[in-house]
């Protein structure tokens, strides 16, 4: 894994125990279910091609110094070659990208096939076209988190692409977009 240490989670400097209750993986993903996330792309340029995967796990970690973060599963044959690439480009999808997601949340061999990019400013990773916006980053630290690896990313660039779309959203297992309340 290179010069990315893995950290085991801690509470007031004490590991969390592996004790923990036993929680039905049918009824927590159901419950979590009920979160709305928005729906990205992460994706990076290995060994001169293009890979990339789904994620609805993106958040903001820091300002100063500007950080990214997302969580995804170690098993993924995707994140191995992002990871090892050293850099990432986060593309948020609008509502009208819901193939798109399940493009990249398959186990299609090339995700990029057809598909119209650019590389990003910093990195070069793949900036998707007609997303609403792109966050290109390098690997900063990778972090214990079960059968998943907690990812935080230094920005090196971003911007808005100018779209009609509203963020599309997963919410109970199906994609969404947002309404006006009024």
């Amino acid at each position: 894994m290179g010069r990315y240490r893995r950290r085991r989670p801690q509470r007031k400097g004490i590991p969390l125990s592996d004790d923990a209750i036993a929680i039905d993986s049918a009824e927590f993903r159901k419950v979590l279910g009920h979160f709305p996330t928005g729906v990205t792309v992460v994706a990076a340029v290995a060994d001169g091609k293009p890979a990339g995967l789904a994620v609805g796990s993106f958040f903001s970690v820091s300002l100063d110094p500007p950080l990214v973060g997302f969580c995804v599963g170690r098993s993924s044959s995707s994140w191995a070659l992002i990871r090892d690439a050293g850099h990432f480009v986060v593309n948020v999808l609008g509502d009208s990208q819901d193939a798109l997601s399940g493009r990249f949340s398959s186990k299609v061999e090339d995700k990029f096939e057809g598909l119209d990019w650019s590389p990003a400013v910093a990195t070069g990773g793949p900036r998707l076209a007609g997303c609403l916006a792109h966050i290109d980053c390098t690997l900063e630290s990778i972090y214990d988190g079960g059968d998943h690896d907690i990812v935080v990313g230094r920005v090196q660039a971003l911007g808005v692409d100018p779209s009609e779309d509203g963020p599309l959203l997963f919410f109970k297992g199906a994609y969404g977009k947002l309404a006006p309340l009024s």
